[in-house]
Formats: structure tokens, sequence, C-alpha cells
């Protein structure tokens, strides 16, 4: 490091690293999105969560997708996270069920048990 200039754009960048992994949202939203997520309809999920989201205005919350999660009889699966609690998995979440989900856990806090699969 040769200069503050140099500094300053090195925070910037691990700045943006803990933005984009959703460090300092309230929530985190996650799709799985393998194989057999895709051909289950987690494409559909993941546009429904995010129009919900976006319909309520809510901002400070992450979407991101990862891959196959190992529950492929479950699909299309969605975890949530809510600050520092614990991650929940949810099961067969279709776009029908995607505004009981965000309203239930996402906006109130609670895990919506119904849907939850336990590992």
């Amino acid at each position: 490091m040769k200069s503050l200039e140099e500094l300053q754009k090195i925070k910037e960048r691990a700045l943006q690293r803990r933005k984009l992994s959703g460090e300092g949202s309230r929530a985190r939203v996650v799709v799985a999105m393998g194989t057999c997520g895709i051909a289950a309809g987690a494409r559909d999920t993941m546009t429904a969560i995010l129009s919900e989201l976006e319909s309520r205005s809510i901002t400070d919350v992450v979407v991101t997708q990862t891959g196959c999660i190992g529950l492929c009889e479950f699909e299309p699966i969605v975890q949530i996270q809510v600050g520092e609690s614990d991650m929940v998995t949810y099961g067969k979440i279709d776009v029908g069920r995607v505004p009981e989900l965000i309203d239930g856990h996402v906006v109130g806090g609670v895990p919506v048990a119904k849907w939850q699969v336990r590992k």
C-alpha cells in the first residue's frame, strides 16, 4: 500500500463484498437452484419472492441462490434466516406459498412450521 487513496479503494472493495454477502441486512432468503430445483419450479419461486418483496417495498432482505442441498424430494427449497436466528429450511415452496412465507417469517419473524423441512 503506497497511499491513502489505495487504502480507501481497499476499504470500498471490502464494504462491497460485505454488502453482497448480506451482512447488515435484516434477513436472508436463499433459493436452491440445482437442476432438480429448477425442474420443480425454483425459478418461478425465486421470481415470486423478489416480486413479493418489491410489492411490499422491503429493501433490507438479501435474496440469493445456491445449488443442490441434497433434499430433492422437497424441491423447490427456500431457506430463510432473520437476523442472527437459525436458518430455516422450507420445502415445496411454490409461487402460491410465497406471500404467506414472506409475511410470516420475513416480516413477522415467525417460522412457518407447516412447510419446514427437518433434516
